[in-house]
């Protein structure tokens, strides 16, 4: 027993000599490495992996217990120093394989690249900075060369990447990048992954390439991308290659909760103040330079689904088409900051127009629907057409079932000098009127169906400078319906009657037509009424006057008169309608009243002739024991005791 654990002992005692002896040897082998033939393997094996040819301006630290690496100080690209090298490194460090480095055989495991600073200088004809070292790479990776398999990963740690564009002046950084690169020495595939921050937020991506070597010769390679974001998330799942430019084909998404945040990231200018919020998109993609085409298209927006092929490019100037087709889409969220009234719901608003996004990208589109929706106003069946250029946006309605009836027409908004330059013509045809007219015109006193044709322009900095310089024609034909808010019939045979019976209920009923016909011509804003015409089975009404689209008022005269037999005198009544469009003032013309009446006409003739009013003033001044003081004259008489009375 004591001569096994005096064995024991001295095995133990020998194991950490050895240990003891090789600790020492490793820590002083640093002292004894040839420091120019360790910092030359590295070299050439960095060289021969990555086709990179690195040279260090400061010194270089060798170490070898506890850690097995070689640190070069101050490193960047051989053959870049005509101007800021294309990568400049603090610190590459290159960790070396143990048991080759006792055998004094320098193998590189991984490398690290501290702080490195890379620079991409694009030039117009395509070329970079990088261009010469890529073709270095895809050379020296060729079969047939001489590449020793060694190190297959590469980590970057607290990098900078700078993208400057020349031609399309796009300057672009990305900073605190921290990337794992899984290089291909062993298999032909080459992976990235890491987190960077651009634009102030903070980017996880991921990009792969399943043949290396075939897509830095710009043959074609399988590539797959992800990029998420707090603003977007974006993937793409296909095929690269580079035979004169960019080529890609494959599966693309993207999603966001916001798309307008997510534009505003990206340097997009979000259009209008409403909308563009919940976003996804996923479709067939391909792309050739800054163009890319898009099919079996499923795009999602604000609720919105539609399907269908989109185009985009960007050959100096955004140009985006498109033809979609969706079930519902509701474009409330797109025009409800879209403010023509006031808070008061009277005045227009005069807040000035902001339309530089209509100059920011060009668009064809072209979109129909099953239903569409507006705000309050429900359209079936539509087609849609929308271009935009030059700062000039064009809609067009090429038929839309809207009021129960049918749409067509055009609407042209242009910006310039600060202002809007609005046309529209439109046709509604048998459409239900008390729908359309309280959508357009804020007004529902007439019901009935009927067809109006609008053919108007304007100029304005606000609605309300559009409403001032309105100009254009509008006609309206309708059948079958009532106007609203006063009942002719009863009114005139009741006024046939008794003349001066006064109105009563004269703003109550409604007046039942068989025909209306209204036309209207537009001048800077007024309406002049040229022609008016109500025919009812029992009433007729006329029109005459103007309607100020500013002040959204009336200032009419008519002649209401019943429909009697043929031969028979039939009972005219002028009528005045004023006040404001949604709650408008219509009274009978009194003096029309008075000579009506047999008791008051010959005192209305008799008040005209000025020796006769004085008569009458005189006796109803001695009716009413009073007597005719110039109101110069007229004392002033304290309320109470001494007041005179009228009787």
């Amino acid at each position: 027993m004591a001569q096994g654990m005096k064995r024991l002992g001295i095995s133990v005692a020998a194991v950490l000599g050895v240990a003891v002896i090789g600790l020492s040897g490793l820590i002083s082998m640093s002292r004894l490495l040839d420091h120019d033939a360790l910092r030359d393997a590295v070299e050439s094996q960095i060289r021969t992996v990555t086709g990179l040819d690195f040279v260090a301006d400061g010194r270089i630290d060798v170490s070898v217990f506890p850690g097995s690496y070689v640190s070069f100080h101050g490193a960047r690209i051989k053959g870049s120093d005509a101007e800021a090298p294309a990568l400049s490194v603090d610190v590459l460090t290159a960790n070396l394989r143990l048991i080759p480095l006792l055998m004094q055989h320098f193998q590189i495991d991984d490398v690290m690249m501290l702080h490195p600073h890379i620079r991409v200088k694009r030039a117009a004809d395509g070329r970079s900075n990088w261009t010469p070292f890529v073709e270095t790479i895809a050379r020296n990776m060729k079969p047939g060369a001489d590449s020793p398999v060694s190190f297959s990963e590469i980590q970057i740690q607290n990098g900078e990447l700078s993208y400057e564009d020349t031609a399309g002046e796009i300057s672009e950084n990305l900073r605190d990048l921290n990337l794992s690169l899984a290089w291909p020495s062993i298999s032909r595939s080459f992976a990235a992954t890491g987190q960077f921050d651009w634009r102030g937020e903070r980017v996880d991506g991921s990009i792969s390439l399943s043949d290396f070597l075939a897509a830095l010769s710009g043959d074609r390679s399988g590539l797959k991308i992800k990029v998420a974001s707090a603003p977007l998330k974006f993937s793409f799942d296909g095929t690269v290659a580079n035979p004169i430019s960019w080529m890609m084909e494959g599966t693309l998404s993207a999603d966001s909760t916001s798309l307008r945040e997510a534009l505003r990231w990206i340097g997009q200018p979000p259009p209008g103040d409403g909308g563009f919020d919940r976003f996804a998109l996923k479709a067939r993609a391909s792309m050739i330079g800054s163009s890319v085409a898009l099919t079996n298209v499923n795009v999602e927006i604000d609720g919105n689904v539609a399907e269908g092929v989109m185009t985009y490019a960007n050959n100096g100037r955004q140009t985006l088409q498109a033809t979609l087709a969706a079930g519902t889409l509701d474009f409330t969220p797109y025009v409800k900051t879209i403010r023509l009234l006031a808070g008061g719901a009277r005045d227009w608003n005069r807040q000035l127009f902001d339309l530089h996004a209509l100059s920011a990208t060009d668009l064809d589109m072209r979109l129909s629907a099953a239903k569409v929706i507006v705000g309050s106003t429900r359209l079936g069946k539509t087609a849609l057409g929308a271009n935009l250029r030059n700062g000039s946006l064009a809609l067009s309605i090429g038929e839309a079932q809207i009021y129960d009836g049918i749409a067509k027409g055009s609407f042209g908004i242009s910006y310039a000098e600060a202002a809007a330059d609005v046309k529209a013509q439109f046709q509604l045809i048998d459409v239900d009127l008390q729908a359309c007219l309280s959508d357009l015109f804020g007004t529902g006193r007439l019901s009935g169906r009927g067809n109006l044709n609008i053919s108007l322009e304007a100029k304005g900095s606000s609605p309300y400078g559009l409403a001032q310089s309105l100009d254009g024609t509008a006609v309206l034909t309708g059948h079958d319906g009532a106007i609203s808010g006063f009942n002719v019939e009863q009114l005139l045979k009741r006024l046939e009657r008794r003349p001066l019976s006064g109105g009563g209920n004269f703003r109550n009923g409604k007046t039942p037509f068989d025909k209306l016909n209204i036309a209207l011509d537009f001048d800077d804003g007024v309406a002049v009424a040229t022609d008016v015409r109500v025919e009812g089975p029992a009433a007729r009404l006329t029109l005459t006057g103007t309607a100020s689209v500013p002040s959204r008022d009336y200032d009419l005269k008519g002649v209401a008169s019943l429909t009697s037999s043929a031969g028979a005198d039939n009972f005219e009544l002028p009528f005045v309608v004023q006040g404001p469009w949604d709650d408008p003032l219509v009274f009978p013309d009194p003096e029309s009243l008075i000579r009506r009446s047999k008791a008051s006409a010959p005192l209305l003739d008799a008040v005209r002739d000025r020796k006769t009013r004085d008569a009458v003033r005189s006796v109803i001044e001695h009716l009413t024991d009073q007597k005719a003081v110039p109101e110069a004259t007229v004392p002033d008489t304290p309320t109470g005791s001494g007041a005179s009375r009228t009787n």
